[in-house]
C-alpha cells in the first residue's frame, strides 16, 4: 500500500515534445482570414441597416409631430399649424422639411420643435411648407410627405406619410429610390 487506500495518485504528465498542445501558426492564420472575410461581408450590410434606421427615425419624428399638431388642435379647439422651420421659432418661407419643423398655435406660440434631419436625408411635401389642422382634427389639405436618403448614395427605401382629409396619417414604405439630391 502506498498510503492512499490502494489508489495511486495521478501525476501530471509532461506534454513537452508531444505536439498536441495549442494551435499551429497555419491554423491561427486560417481562422484570422475567415474572420476577416466575414467582417468584410457584414460591414456594408450593417452600414445600410444603420442608414435605414435613421430614415425610420426621421419618419417617426414627423409622424409624432403630425399626431401632436392634430391632438393639440382638437384639445385646444383652435387651428394648429405644422410647418417647416429653419430656426425653430417661425415657419420657413422656402426650402423643404429636412430643415426641421415646428407645431404652432394660432398665436404663433411654438408647441413643439423638431431639429433638422441628418445630413443626406430629404423630406418633401405635396402640400407645401404648412399643414393646418382644424379644431375638429381635419387637415386643411391632403398632404403626402416623402422622406428618403439622398446621400451617401440614394437608398432603396423611402417612407411616405399621407395625411388624409380627416387628418389621420398613414405610413408606407416604398422602394423607388428616386430621392432628389
Amino acid at each position: 500500500m502506498n498510503g492512499l487506500g490502494g489508489y495511486q495518485a495521478a501525476l501530471p504528465r509532461s506534454t513537452a515534445g508531444s505536439g498536441s498542445a495549442g494551435f499551429t501558426l497555419v491554423e491561427l492564420m486560417v481562422v484570422v482570414v475567415i474572420v476577416a472575410v466575414i467582417a468584410v461581408m457584414a460591414g456594408p450590410s450593417f452600414s445600410e441597416a444603420s442608414l435605414n434606421s435613421r430614415l425610420k427615425s426621421a419618419t417617426n419624428a414627423l409622424l409624432s409631430s403630425v399626431y401632436s399638431a392634430r391632438g393639440e388642435a382638437i384639445k385646444r379647439n383652435v387651428p394648429v399649424r405644422l410647418c417647416a422651420s429653419s430656426d425653430g421659432a417661425s415657419c420657413a418661407g422656402s426650402g423643404d422639411w429636412e430643415q426641421g419643423w415646428i407645431v404652432l398655435d394660432p398665436n404663433d406660440v411654438v408647441i413643439e420643435t423638431q431639429n433638422p434631419l441628418p445630413s443626406g436625408y430629404k423630406a418633401t411635401s405635396t402640400g407645401g411648407l404648412t399643414l393646418t389642422f382644424q379644431p375638429s382634427g381635419l387637415a386643411s389639405t391632403l398632404t403626402t410627405f416623402k422622406l428618403c436618403r439622398s446621400a451617401p448614395e440614394p437608398g432603396g427605401q423611402e417612407r411616405e406619410v399621407r395625411i388624409s382629409g380627416t387628418g389621420r396619417p398613414t405610413v408606407s414604405k416604398t422602394l423607388t429610390a428616386t430621392c432628389p439630391s
